[in-house]
């Protein structure tokens, strides 16, 4: 049952691409020279990642990538590197990235074969307050690998924080009755205190319509 306009959970396109058709050609021997050095010699990533925003720019790409993001995401995709060993050097660049730094890796996990591995760094942006890297984290990769009760925290984590919707990947899929039970719980706690409801929790709330008592979903009517 599709609940609200979604994201599909499946990985984004490659960035590298789109990436030279913007980048100059400074930018893009330095781009490319980068990856070429990181598929010989991995550590060179340490090196070559935090570089990326001032070498190549930090303008929007695409709707999903700023370039900075899609630079970094070619740095990292470059790696040869597999399972834990992967993981081990994604998540040394997280820990020691500025947030830029740390949206392009949320936004790169998709594109890496890492399993469940990455986890750890989803829930380490979820728990913070900082919503450009809640929004980077509720992307594919959480899609298809967050637990359920934990992808159910992240959506009421991105209502609170008013983190649009439409920005969590795979909920058309993901919505149960369980996050739409929670959903109405918070809508309710909303109307009592006088608030607004959010307009994009509506359509999850009710396709689960044993979920809404009859005041609620009058309520919610009137929200419009």
């Amino acid at each position: 049952m599709v609940v609200t306009a979604d994201s599909s959970a499946a990985p984004p396109d490659h960035p590298h691409p789109a990436l030279t058709a913007v980048l100059d050609p400074t930018a893009r021997t330095w781009l490319d020279d980068g990856a070429a050095q990181v598929a010989i010699e991995p550590a060179a990533v340490r090196r070559l990642f935090p570089a990326a925003r001032r070498r190549c720019g930090h303008a929007r790409l695409t709707e999903y990538w700023s370039v900075d993001e899609a630079a970094r995401a070619v740095l990292l995709t470059a790696l040869p590197l597999r399972g834990q060993a992967l993981a081990d050097e994604v998540t040394r660049l997280h820990r020691h990235g500025d947030p830029a730094e740390q949206r392009a890796v949320l936004r790169t996990l998709p594109l890496l074969d890492l399993g469940d591995l990455a986890l750890p760094l989803v829930r380490e942006a979820l728990r913070g307050n900082d919503t450009t890297l809640i929004e980077a984290a509720v992307g594919p990769y959480t899609a298809a690998h967050l637990p359920d009760a934990e992808y159910r925290q992240a959506v009421l984590k991105c209502v609170f924080c008013e983190i649009p919707l439409d920005r969590v990947t795979g909920l058309g899929a993901r919505a149960d009755r369980e996050l739409a039970r929670m959903l109405a719980d918070f809508a309710h706690e909303r109307i009592v205190a006088g608030r607004g409801v959010p307009p994009d929790i509506v359509p999850v709330v009710r396709a689960f319509p044993d979920v809404i008592g009859a005041e609620l979903n009058q309520a919610l009517k009137e929200e419009g």
